[in-house]
């Protein structure tokens, strides 16, 4: 892949430009990037509500909260938004950073192409003047800035998430989702990782003070609230508790992590309401806790770099008519039974409860068994014939609903695929460093493998992973997770090809080396 190098032309051009950098974002189609400067690192601070008060009561509040960042005339902006995504799903529209991008240009100088920006992912609402209050939250933090110093760390939390991909001993994989359910215990394999790091960087006044923090973490903040009101869901819980413990109108941004294949812990849980909080508690706790350890200092060390790359789409054409195949053996397997819903359900915790004698007491069948009468034994063998033909038949509806549902997604991607003719896709790129914080990010729902193994092969300490960054392109899973188009959310509300994982991580990969 070619990348157009302009950043040197650029900045010799235009040595007083700003840089910003927003995280929620959509595509552009180049490569920037911002070089290290002498000066003392300047930072201001701010969030701006966003929350859609037409859309009913709110718990956990909506915001977009801003990160400006100077050093000499360099200017870099971090931006985080408590919605969905930006684009293709949810509330905020397509055209909403073109709209940005081209405001902040007007107003501020800013070149387009230095507007990134990342989306918690939350599913709350947002309120229809999101444009405006996203640049009142950028001016508002430009005209605060401060000298700051930096410093970086790690957290740990694995008591809120769990991975949702479950493979099953037949070798498949499925998904834990609300939208069907889960297969039979005895069918489950394993599961998979999660990743407890939370990535954190730390911005201090001169005083001694907290200016701001950034954290990453890998999650799905998708639990809701017991009431079902509007939310921004745990990570708007987990950085409040942060601003709030830490005081002196420190501002936490939240930058979404590798979080496709996770879920909240105990997602299917139907013993308790379902509530963010608790969980959004722990996080910012945890994550407070390593702000507590990191000692900031003084450091000029501050780049950016801004990269289209194009990836391959998917063509699932295939795989469609497979399913299609196996929907129409489920529905065909599915036989008449004696038993209705009314008549199963009181024999299933009789059998359950009463064990070897159910249908009377015990030395009924002894008496019985002795006259050599065998009609109690009958009626239970044909009782459990029939109760297992009718479970047979609720695990193939079960099966098929998740077929039909990841079958709708394909469906939907292939006819999206063929209507644009075009069997690649650009998407932008971000590698950015502050002293020792460096983060790569992606458009994609990234899957934990992916993070785990750009982390680990990073030649820096302490290197994080941001998906939901400059647009959105649905799932990004791995290509082994591909394998198993059809079977889960994650490899079925996709539209890239396998090949797209290795173009991206060597990109990520040069991008390390760069920073």
């Amino acid at each position: 892949m070619v990348f157009l190098r302009i950043y040197e032309c650029l900045f010799a051009a235009n040595p007083g430009r700003l840089l910003l950098v927003l995280f929620v974002g959509l595509g552009g189609g180049f490569c920037s990037r911002a070089e290290v400067h002498a000066g003392p690192l300047l930072a201001g601070a701010a969030k701006v509500d966003i929350t859609n008060d037409e859309a009913g009561p709110a718990e956990g509040r909506l915001h977009v909260r801003s990160l400006v960042l100077t050093q000499d005339d360099t200017t870099v902006v971090l931006l985080t938004l408590d919605v969905v995504a930006i684009g293709e799903i949810g509330y905020v529209k397509n055209d909403y950073l073109p709209n940005v991008r081209e405001r902040l240009q007007q107003d501020l100088g800013i070149l387009p192409m230095h507007v990134v920006a990342n989306a918690s992912h939350c599913h709350g609402i947002p309120c229809a003047d999101i444009e405006a209050r996203t640049i009142e939250a950028v001016q508002t933090a430009m005209q605060n800035r401060v000298p700051v110093q930096v410093g970086v760390g790690v957290g740990q939390e694995d008591r809120i998430m769990e991975n949702r991909r479950i493979k099953l001993k037949s070798g498949r994989t499925v998904d834990v989702r609300h939208a069907y359910s889960l297969p039979p215990d005895d069918e489950i394999a394993e599961i998979g990782p999660v990743d407890p790091e939370i990535g954190v960087l730390r911005l201090d006044r001169e005083d001694g003070s907290t200016l701001a923090v950034v954290y990453n973490f890998a999650c799905h903040p998708i639990q809701g609230v017991a009431s079902g009101a509007n939310t921004a869901d745990i990570t708007g819980f987990s950085s409040e508790v942060i601003e709030n413990n830490l005081g002196d109108g420190a501002v936490a941004l939240f930058v979404q992590g590798c979080g496709g294949d996770i879920n909240p812990i105990s997602y299917k849980d139907v013993d308790h309401p379902r509530e963010a909080e608790p969980l959004g508690n722990m996080l910012g706790l945890s994550t407070l806790a390593a702000v507590r350890q990191i000692e900031c200092r003084d450091d000029e060390r501050f780049q950016l770099l801004n990269e289209t790359i194009t990836l391959p789409r998917g063509d699932r054409a295939e795989r469609i008519a497979q399913l299609e195949d196996r929907q129409r053996q489920l529905l065909q397997s599915l036989t008449g039974t004696s038993l209705n819903f009314e008549t199963f359900v009181p024999l299933y915790v009789k059998y359950g409860v009463s064990g070897e004698f159910p249908s009377s007491f015990s030395h009924r069948y002894l008496h019985d068994d002795a006259l050599g009468r065998k009609d109690l034994r009958k009626l239970d063998a044909d009782n459990r014939a029939n109760m297992q033909a009718y479970i047979k038949n609720i695990h193939t509806i079960e099966e098929l609903t998740r077929l039909q549902t990841n079958l709708r997604l394909l469906q939907k991607h292939q006819a999206n695929l063929i209507a644009s003719g075009q069997r690649t896709i650009d998407v932008e790129m971000v590698g950015l460093r502050i002293g020792d914080f460096v983060l790569v990010t992606s458009p994609g729902e990234l899957t934990v493998p992916i993070g785990l193994g750009i982390k680990q092969r990073s030649p820096h300490k302490h290197t994080f992973v941001a998906g939901y960054t400059n647009g959105y392109i649905y799932y990004a899973p791995t290509a082994e997770q591909l394998l198993n188009v059809g079977g889960a959310q994650e490899d079925s509300d996709c539209i890239l090809a396998p090949e797209w994982q290795e173009i991206f991580e060597e990109h990520v990969a040069d991008m390390l080396q760069r920073l």
